[in-house]
């Protein structure tokens, strides 16, 4: 849609922690506060990484079983949910 993003993959929050505050800074810059943080299990612990404005779209939920891509629809792991919570998160 014509706007620009940044993709960051923390794979490990231990090892992105330990790393020094100018590092932290430049991969997740205070100056951008509209962040979205998409993971596949719970969302405890992201918030810290995506500030007050930003959002977590996870799974809070528990005992759901079915194929994979009927989860990621049910779940909203879609690009197109995605590219809209994160448009959302632009607008406000």
């Amino acid at each position: 849609n014509g706007v620009a993003v940044r993709v960051v993959n923390l794979a490990s929050w231990e090892l992105f922690d330990a790393q020094p505050e100018s590092y932290r800074a430049e991969v997740l810059p205070s100056s951008i506060p509209a962040r979205l943080a998409v993971e596949q299990g719970a969302t405890i612990g992201w918030h810290r990484y995506v500030g007050d404005a930003g959002k977590v779209l996870g799974v809070d939920d528990f005992g759901f079983s079915a194929p994979g891509p009927q989860l990621a629809e049910h779940f909203g792991f879609t690009p197109e949910r995605v590219a809209a919570e994160m448009t959302a998160l632009l607008e406000h």
